[in-house]
């Protein structure tokens, strides 16, 4: 008897063994802010057994093990033990900024401490509790950015340049320009879906061995949101004091290899502070991935935005001095439709090698009746004579086009000097359209105040421009990092960009219908070389850039005969930095120092006869540093600081016959800062309290220095309450209700200035309220 009990207890001891060491513990990955299941997450159990996280960050693992250990580059490393035999882990965004990563840099994942560039990073974190109504709310954050608040979205902006709506700078989405090369928009940010947004990723300096035209003062790039690992989502909805009204939605899921999500809002403005300022848009973006296998992924995604504003513009110096916020125009407006489709194609051959193949294709409107246009008009049309009492002019136009692009990208690592080889070319045709009608403007004057109250058009002879354009982009780009010595790591690129604008007008050509149809081809050559160098904690990095940008439709093909000899614009640019981390990891430091030139640029020069035309006449300086400091001292709190002092000077620059060299350029601010702390106490779980501070410095409004603004400071206090579901918020903005200018300007014609203010929004309190459902 006692020899069987002895059997049957061996063979339980071995069966539990052996059942033990053959349990299998299956789970999720995903990250804990946005439910985006992560893939390549390293669970490694006590044994030292390892395995990775799939494209739909599923993973499973034979051990016997109690404890798991979960780690990823740009999260915290999580020690998980083992409850059940399916586990899902959130994994939580590092705070650590030495190990954050970024996309935007080379068009690839890496860690921030390798990139040779001022890259800021606008986390999900931040975009969740700014609870921003604009995007300048957001990358206003950055040192060095400053998106200049129009109205209703509208925008212009300033990154290692001075305020301006010159096509110096590119927008992306999930690193595909918004728009069109020739095509540039200032405005073309309110064609983003911020609610689509997981985070914003912000290259200050040229980028073009990279990105191509129009990377020359940065370059924002909104990454949108993967489907979540689970079913989860929200609705919220808000309203100000100041007639604003918005609401939020998203939703998503993923069942098995298929996952969608979809975001939108909607937001209107009405009786606002300023007169004649209505406006309302909608944004909608739904994704769409497939994993064709544990290699393969298909997504696919579209974008379509509807916008309305009315186009109150600018108040005279009269009205901002007054506080007198009466619309001067009551008929102008913008309208825009986007709509933006893609999809890729993303294959990892091994796990040192991936080919990715994107088809693109937009379809995108801007029509508009601009104040802006509104001219006054000499009696007869002779221009001797006196201004017309009750008549000016003015237009209406709408511009067009849409886009087919093919983006092909290779990257592969080498053991080799653990370098890594990104090579990719492009493809892009986008038919270009533009309409311009002539409009009289009625226009009344009363107590020495003008107002433009209607407008007439005479067809068809009001017809002032009437042509399309064929442009073509052929791109190829080749981008090389590899590490020589421990610690120092050099990165190389290169790209060509060849285009053809293919213009036909459907006018006589003329100085106001534009130049005679005609093909005109542009091609250049970007590169780029730099190097990091990292000793624990504490990182270097020095670049060399150019950037260049061609020269839009409207100066080859304008209001002249056609400006065939225009060269693309070109900036060189030197820059040093670094970063450190202190305080094991809780102080952290960034800066740059950057000397960027501009040559060929692209200035219109007064001829004998007193016309104008566009030639590569200016030349330009910019220089300056940027630095961040961000500090948690204990958990919970977190303070920020980013400032920049700037220099921005005309080199070589004739307008109207006068000569601005070694002028400093108008509207370029020597200093910007944004400052901000944020407190979630422990003892209150789900709450969050924060207060921001912005601060622009002085700078001239016009060439010859003869005006310059004072600047401003504007405070914002933001605070917000989860439990369970819900959450409620309330912002304060502006709350000391500063009179302040967002932009303020002077034109110096004949030795008489004029001067004009865009207004800064006055105090606005926005009360918000949210329902989250899902995983939390």
């Amino acid at each position: 008897m006692k020899k069987i009990f002895t059997t049957l207890y061996i063979l339980l001891l071995t069966y539990t063994l052996f059942a033990q060491e053959n349990h299998t513990i299956r789970g999720k990955i995903y990250d804990a802010l946005t439910k985006e299941a992560i893939p390549s997450a390293i669970i490694t159990d006590n044994s030292g057994h390892t395995v990775t996280s799939d494209a739909s960050g599923n993973f499973h693992i034979q051990s016997s093990t109690s404890t798991l250990l979960i780690r990823l580059m740009g999260y915290e490393t999580q020690s998980i033990k083992v409850i059940a035999d399916v586990l899902a882990i959130g994994l939580k965004p590092s705070t650590n900024q030495l190990n954050q990563v970024v996309v935007s840099a080379n068009r690839n994942a890496e860690k921030r401490s390798e990139a040779p560039i001022a890259i800021a990073n606008v986390s999900a974190q931040i975009i969740q509790d700014t609870k921003a109504q604009r995007i300048d709310q957001l990358v206003n954050k950055v040192s060095g950015v400053n998106m200049v608040d129009l109205g209703n979205e509208q925008h212009e902006m300033s990154i290692r340049q001075p305020i301006n709506t010159n096509n110096l700078f590119l927008y992306l989405e999930d690193g595909l320009p918004l728009r069109t090369s020739a095509v540039f928009n200032h405005n073309a940010l309110l064609e983003m879906n911020m609610t689509a947004a997981k985070n914003i990723e912000i290259i200050k300096g040229p980028s073009s061995a990279l990105y191509g035209a129009e990377a020359i003062g940065g370059v924002i790039n909104l990454i949108t949101q993967a489907p979540p690992a689970f079913t989860s989502g929200y609705l919220s909805g808000q309203t100000s004091n100041q007639g604003y009204k918005r609401v939020d939605g998203q939703i998503g899921t993923t069942a098995g290899k298929l996952g969608f999500i979809v975001s939108g809002y909607h937001a209107n403005q009405t009786n606002g502070p300023i007169q004649y300022s209505d406006f309302h848009k909608t944004a909608v973006t739904g994704r769409l991935d497939y994993h064709i296998d544990s290699a393969t992924t298909w997504t696919n995604s579209v974008s379509y935005i509807n916008y309305f504003s009315d186009m109150y513009g600018d108040l005279d110096s009269a009205h901002f001095v007054s506080k007198n916020y009466l619309a001067q125009s009551f008929f102008t407006y913008r309208k825009v439709t986007a709509l933006r489709a893609r999809s890729t194609i993303t294959h990892s051959w091994t796990e040192n090698g991936i080919t990715s193949a994107t088809f693109m294709y937009r379809n995108n409107s801007v029509a508009q009746n601009p104040s802006y246009s509104i001219a006054s008009y000499p009696i007869g049309g002779q221009a001797t004579n006196p201004v017309s009492p009750d008549t000016a002019s003015g237009n209406i136009n709408t511009n067009a086009f849409k886009s087919y692009g093919l983006f092909l990208q290779h990257v592969q690592r080498f053991k080799f000097l653990d370098s890594k080889l990104i090579v990719g070319t492009s493809g892009e045709l986008d038919p270009q359209s533009f309409f311009q009608d002539f409009i009289w403007v009625k226009k009344q004057t009363q107590n020495g105040v003008t107002n433009y109250v209607s407008y007439t058009k005479l067809n068809p002879d009001s017809v002032m421009a009437d042509y399309r354009t064929v442009i073509s982009n052929f791109a190829a780009y080749v981008n090389y990092d590899f590490t020589i010595a421990p610690g120092l790591r050099i990165s190389a690129a290169l790209r060509y960009d060849a285009f053809q604008y293919a213009f036909v007008n459907s006018l006589p050509g003329s100085k106001v219908t534009g130049g005679p149809s005609t093909i005109i081809n542009y091609g250049k050559v970007a590169p780029k070389v730099g190097f990091t160098y990292n000793y624990h904690s504490i990182g270097f990095y020095g670049t060399y850039s150019e950037g260049y940008v061609p020269p839009q439709i409207t100066n080859v093909f304008g209001k002249s005969t056609n400006n065939v000899y225009l060269l693309p614009q070109t900036f060189k640019n030197y820059e040093l930095g670094g970063w450190l981390s202190l305080a094991q990891h809780k102080l952290y430091i960034d800066y740059s120092f950057y000397l960027m030139n501009g040559s060929n640029e692209i200035i219109n020069v007064r001829l004998p006869d007193n016309t104008t035309m566009p030639q590569n006449a200016g030349a330009t300086r910019h220089k300056g540093i940027e630095y961040g400091i961000s500090y948690r001292p204990v958990e919970g709190l977190y303070l920020r600081l980013s400032g920049t002092n700037a220099l921005h000077k005309f080199v070589n620059y004739v307008a109207s016959g006068v000569r601005y060299n070694g002028y400093e350029m108008p509207d370029a601010p020597h200093f910007m800062g944004n400052a901000e702390v944020i407190y979630k106490p422990h003892f209150i779980r789900g709450f969050r309290i924060g207060a921001e501070e912005t601060i622009m410095g002085k700078y001239y409004q016009d060439n010859q220095q003869l005006r310059s603004y004072k600047g401003y400071k504007v405070s914002n206090i933001r605070a917000g309450y989860e439990y369970g579901p819900a959450e409620i918020w309330v912002n304060a903005l502006n709350i000391f209700n500063t009179y302040y200018a967002t932009l303020a300007t002077a034109t110096v014609t004949g030795g008489k200035a004029s001067y004009r203010y865009n207004v800064g929004e006055p105090r606005a309190f926005t009360l918000g309220l949210a329902y989250h459902f899902g995983k939390r």
